[in-house]
Formats: structure tokens, C-alpha cells, sequence
């Protein structure tokens, strides 16, 4: 779950990242929004961007009428080859080129279902809905274009009627949870926490698995600036209040739990440590590292 920031959208680039990681990967996807027209939203999705060593290997002649799909892409779409192994182990993309939009393609032919909120007067057509579409994912095999996300979006948004319905949304997202929970389905709500009572948010953050929260940061904040170092290129905070441990009673354990969200070239998302300015006010080193959701030490972009 991630409690939005009611004066930035910073959580729509998180929940694009979400779902064009997993259309790339041709996993199914559910998505539900306030807005009248949800399926619009999928063209605002980013395209993953090319490494540098796609870039040197990339030859002309390959760049033919033959080739569907471009060459950077070639990593994640391939007709034989739809995973990328590292080690043994299934590799999602995690750099999307924010300025780019996903082919259409990518999300026209595959299980994409869209549902909007608006005109619903309460929540049973959306949980049958997810209840159709997590039936469908079986939790057996690893292989990543097996499994199905969920993404809904702004769930007690004013414009929906069941707003404040405050014992409803609460029941639905616990039927939610059982179904992600038995499927091979994952699930990830975004909702404005100022519009949720104290006593039902307290609930809604206990039933997450994983709580995160997005936080504009000022323009013109002197006292933060100098606090942060690369603060010029921050666009908010993320803040981790709960990590998904499941089965167990160890809590995990985070090198950090508070990231700033900066755009690298202005093109893609990426999360970092906040590092301290020096004390004496020089400009000190680096940005720090970068760190992941799952609470890994490797160093690398956030994995959604």
C-alpha cells in the first residue's frame, strides 16, 4: 500500500513503473482508477530504457523491416527468450525512460483489464473482478510472465460513492489480501491517508504487507538544503514503514528506510539513501547508494 502525498502525484510514477514492469514481462494486469477512461492511463506508461552495453552492441544491420521490436528490447521480448537470467535467477528491468510511453502493443494484445471507479456505487464489482483475474494465476512455477498485478489507484478518492464507506473498503481490502495471498497475484493500492479516519488508517496500515509513503519536499527549502546533500535534484521523499514478511516472525531489517526520489536526465526514476550534507556547508560527496524495497544490501535501482 503507499499513502499518496495530497499535493504531488509523485505515486502515479511508482505506480507506472509497477505495471509497465510487469507488461514488459507479459504479466497480466489489473488496473482500477477513479478516472472515467482508466484504459487511457496505459498511455502514459514509461518504455524501459537501453544500457550502455545495448547501446555499443546495437549493430545497423539487425535494424531491419524483419525486426518487430527494437533492439533494447530484445533483452525482455524475445520470441524464445521471454526472461532475462542472471545467475540462475529471474531479472526484472527496473529502468523505464519516463519521457518515452510504452508501445502500444505491449498492452493491447496481452490480459489487461481496466476498471474504473466512478460509477460504481460500492466495491463488489471490483472484488469480483479481482477475484476473476487472481483465479486465473496459479501459484505453481517461477516463471515471472505467470504472474498477474494489481494496481489501484486513489482507492477512497472523493470521486468515487463509496468514499466513506469506511467498513467496506476495509473488507475489501481484506478479501484482497486472501486472494493475492493464494494466487500468484500481487497487489498494490494507492490511497490519500487524509481522507481515511485515524481509527480505519491504523487498520488499513495493519492489513499492508508492505507500507510505504510518498512526501513532496519544497522548492525553496534553505534549512533541508542544507541538511541533504543533492537536494536540487530531489523530487520528494519515500519513506518505508513495513516491509511483507510472510510466515515468519522475524521483522526485517533495512539498511534504510527513507529514500529520495530524483529523475536521473530528468528520464528515469531513481531511489536513494538521503545522504547528509557536511557540516562545514561544502559540497561533500556523492548522492549515496541506492537502495531496494526488498531490503537487499546489493547496490542497485529500486526493484518493483
Amino acid at each position: 500500500m503507499v499513502m499518496e502525498d495530497p499535493e504531488a502525484p509523485h505515486h502515479m510514477l511508482l505506480l507506472r513503473n509497477f505495471m509497465s514492469q510487469g507488461l514488459i514481462h507479459k504479466q497480466p494486469l489489473l488496473y482500477a482508477s477513479p478516472e472515467r477512461d482508466p484504459r487511457g492511463f496505459l498511455g502514459t506508461l514509461p518504455s524501459p530504457m537501453a544500457s550502455k552495453e545495448e547501446k555499443s552492441n546495437e549493430r545497423p544491420s539487425e535494424q531491419d523491416a524483419n525486426l518487430r521490436i527494437a533492439w533494447q528490447y530484445k533483452k525482455y521480448f524475445g520470441e524464445q527468450n521471454s526472461e532475462v537470467q542472471r545467475g540462475g535467477k529471474a531479472e526484472y528491468c527496473n529502468d523505464f525512460d519516463l519521457r518515452k510511453p510504452l508501445e502500444r502493443h505491449f498492452y493491447s494484445g496481452q490480459r489487461v483489464d481496466c476498471i474504473s471507479l466512478r460509477d460504481s456505487p460500492n466495491l463488489v464489482p471490483l472484488l469480483e473482478r479481482c477475484s476473476t483475474f487472481s483465479a486465473q494465476i496459479s501459484k505453481s512455477d517461477g516463471n515471472i510472465t505467470c504472474a498477474g498485478r494489481i494496481a489501484i489507484q486513489s482507492l477512497c478518492s472523493p470521486q468515487c460513492d463509496f468514499f466513506d464507506k469506511d467498513w467496506e473498503m476495509l473488507s475489501f481490502i481484506r478479501s484482497l489480501k486472501g486472494m493475492v495471498r493464494s494466487s500468484g497475484a500481487v497487489a498494490v493500492i494507492s490511497f490519500p491517508p487524509s481522507l481515511v479516519s485515524p481509527a480505519f488508517l491504523k487498520r488499513w496500515q495493519h492489513l499492508a504487507d508492505t507500507l510505504i509513503s510518498v512526501k513532496a519536499i519544497p522548492d525553496e527549502d534553505k534549512e533541508l538544503a542544507k541538511l541533504l546533500t543533492g537536494y536540487q535534484d530531489m523530487l520528494g521523499l519515500l519513506s518505508v514503514h513495513k516491509v511483507a514478511r510472510i510466515n515468519t516472525q522475524v521483522p526485517a531489517i533495512l539498511e534504510a528506510t527513507t529514500f529520495s526520489m530524483k529523475l536521473r536526465k530528468r528520464r528515469s526514476l531513481v531511489l536513494e539513501c538521503l545522504n547528509q550534507a557536511p557540516v562545514d556547508g561544502s559540497s561533500g560527496s556523492s548522492y549515496g547508494t541506492s537502495g531496494t524495497c526488498s531490503g537487499s544490501s546489493k547496490t542497485g535501482n529500486l526493484d518493483f
